[in-house]
């Protein structure tokens, strides 16, 4: 039924901000940006071995109500290094949610609040660097 990841969104107030911040992230622009009457409603990056994409959606279009508290679903995205990732996450103004942790051999996760309230995962995970090599033949 799930056949694999393709978008996640986050929500900002200030969708500006939240692209920059995002752009110098990625070191790549957004692919796709819906203005609304000048300022950004949605945009999209295009990021990963697999071009995933990364939304980010005006708070004001949000499904749901947001409370004002880090929140959304945490999902992972896979680094080469959780640590200095990690790192490069609070260096640029994100705050801790989880320090990294070792979840068992060839695992390790961490996470952070974005500057927008946004929880962000970053995870070392062998299992989708042999899918990765299995595609790829690396």
């Amino acid at each position: 039924m799930l056949r694999g990841l393709t978008t996640t969104n986050f929500f900002a107030d200030d969708l500006t901000a939240a692209k920059d911040w995002y752009t110098r992230l990625f070191g790549v622009e957004p692919y796709f940006v819906r203005p609304v009457e000048g300022d950004p409603a949605y945009v999209e990056f295009r990021i990963g071995d697999y071009q995933h994409e990364f939304g980010l959606l005006h708070s004001n279009y949000a499904p749901h109500e947001l409370s004002g508290q880090p929140g959304g679903a945490l999902t992972y995205w896979a680094v080469d290094d959780v640590q200095a990732s990690f790192e490069r996450l609070l260096a640029m103004g994100a705050t801790v949610h989880q320090e990294p942790i070792e979840r068992g051999p060839g695992f390790i996760t961490a996470s952070v609040v974005d500057p927008f309230g946004n929880i962000l995962g970053v995870m070392y995970n062998q299992h989708y660097l042999d899918m990765l090599a299995s595609r790829t033949g690396a």
